[in-house]
């Protein structure tokens, strides 16, 4: 799962009044509640069966399945040293929530096991169903400009400063994460989580088109 959520302003939505474009404080925080929650979710189902995903939630879910640390630390912490990124290049409104929905997503995934106990999930509905969820969660977020923080600030960095295509980064960053799979899980696994990635993708795919929403 890369973090796709990290709005590009090099694409600007058509022009349209500011008043009519910006979402009101209360829009913007609860969209982060519901993004977290789904995301959460899908992670949840995720861990239940040992699928892996790409991103800063794939580091983590691979930090996680090696040490036996707490998934929810993992994540947090690894966001830290982008917020330095995103309060210089992306804006102060941008990293406040990420910010948030990082340090949400983070409390929804420790306190999930104890909401929903699960005895038996088959792995092609955790993909897929996850990856539905949490590809919802990102639609949620990109159009609220915020994210989940990692790679994807990172890339847009490196787009800033380089030239480099972020898009093309965060790909090949997934990529290497997906790769790295295949050492630390069993390939059948691995292939579920790469239907989950698909799935999530498509959500995105579908349902994103820049300009299309006011909202952005």
């Amino acid at each position: 799962m890369s973090d796709h959520m990290t709005p590009d302003p090099s694409t600007s939505a058509t022009p349209q009044p500011a008043d009519e474009m910006k979402h009101s404080l209360f829009e913007d925080a609860l969209a982060i509640v519901h993004a977290t929650l789904f995301i959460a979710l899908g992670i949840t189902l995720y861990k239940h069966v040992g699928l892996l995903t790409g991103g800063t939630v794939g580091v983590a879910f691979q930090i996680h399945y090696l040490s036996g640390f707490d998934f929810s630390t993992i994540f947090f912490v690894l966001n830290l040293p982008f917020y330095w990124i995103a309060w210089h290049k992306m804006g102060r409104e941008f990293t406040v929530k990420t910010f948030c929905a990082v340090a949400l997503l983070s409390l929804w995934t420790r306190w999930m096991p104890d909401w929903l106990e699960l005895k038996h999930v088959d792995p092609v509905f955790a993909a897929i169903i996850g990856g539905l969820l949490i590809g919802g969660g990102f639609l949620f977020m990109i159009r609220h400009k915020a994210s989940l923080g990692g790679v994807g600030i990172l890339a847009f960095y490196l787009q800033q400063t380089r030239g480099w295509r972020a898009g093309k980064l965060q790909m090949g960053f997934d990529v290497c994460i997906i790769a790295l799979s295949f050492l630390i899980a069993p390939e059948q696994l691995v292939m579920y989580s790469i239907l989950g990635a698909v799935t999530m993708n498509l959500v995105l795919a579908v349902n994103h088109r820049q300009g299309r929403y006011l909202g952005m």
